[in-house]
């Protein structure tokens, strides 16, 4: 039995009304015991209030099933969101299959798979994909880029997660077997590999570290830059992108110490650079 079997006990209002509040408050009350948890609850409860509202303490035993630790990536986790609302919505026209621990267990079961899949395509691939368009649009200074990525950005997201969170309150129970499984770990694999060509084509377009150094011998001249580049062609962004990943991955530094690191050591290379230019 789906929600659309029987006559539908939310309208779009009360719909959109979740929908919105997953959105914008998914991050607003966290903590590591229970991160989303809040979140989900507060996206939940103007729902719970129309399909429980006879029965207090039914929307009471709800809230509290929806405010156990939950964590998701957001904007594919509204997925898991539709798909709750539609098993309570069933539960509350009478669906013996559907209890809370089946619903508590569908959104466990849920929330680690599609976070994979979330956090490969959207930082790993999308974000770098939309990047990568705004910096050749931005090339020159112009205001292009900043404004292409802000608008493609948003604009994706926001009718992505919609759509999921429609898709999932339709589909119900039947949406597990869609994006769990055999299928799903293929395409997480996929994009994943994807997502790295398209970070590696990024760093290689994007990231400029030159050697200008050149020796000068009594019959001729060792351009290192370009000897470097005959060997091993972009070596040296190379080796930032590696050096950046294991300061940030195993050394726990903040992206804004290591962008203010790199600042004082170009600030310092170029000095020294200018400064052995001025006594030849």
């Amino acid at each position: 039995m789906t929600q659309n079997e029987n006559k539908s006990l939310l309208d779009k209002k009360t719909l959109n009304k979740s929908y919105v509040r997953w959105m914008m408050y998914n991050l607003a009350s966290t903590s590591y015991e229970f991160l989303e948890a809040f979140g989900f609850a507060y996206a939940m409860e103007p729902v719970l209030k129309k399909l429980y509202a006879k029965d207090p303490q039914e929307f009471k035993d709800a809230m509290k099933r929806h405010s156990v630790f939950y964590n998701t990536e957001p904007q594919l986790g509204a997925l898991v969101n539709g798909i709750t609302v539609g098993l309570e919505e069933q539960r509350a026209q009478g669906n013996s299959d559907i209890d809370g621990d089946f619903i508590n267990s569908m959104k466990i079961g849920l929330m680690g798979p599609l976070a994979g899949i979330g956090d490969s395509m959207i930082p790993g691939m999308l974000i770098p994909i939309l990047l990568s368009i705004g910096l050749g649009l931005a090339s020159g200074g112009s205001v292009l880029g900043p404004l292409f990525y802000i608008v493609a950005y948003n604009l994706i997201m926001v009718l992505g997660s919609r759509f999921l969170f429609y898709k999932g309150y339709s589909l119900g129970a039947k949406s597990v077997d869609l994006f769990v499984g055999e299928t799903a770990q293929k395409v997480t694999a996929a994009i994943t590999v994807l997502g790295t060509v398209v970070t590696g084509g990024v760093a290689a377009s994007y990231v400029k570290v030159p050697l200008p150094i050149v020796i000068k011998m009594s019959h001729s001249t060792i351009d290192i830059q370009k000897t470097l580049d005959g060997i091993f062609p972009a070596l040296m962004p190379l080796l930032v992108v590696v050096v950046s990943w294991y300061f940030m991955s195993k050394k726990h530094v903040s992206p804004l110490r290591l962008i203010l690191a790199y600042f004082v050591l170009a600030f310092v290379g170029y000095g020294i650079a200018y400064g052995i230019k001025a006594m030849m």
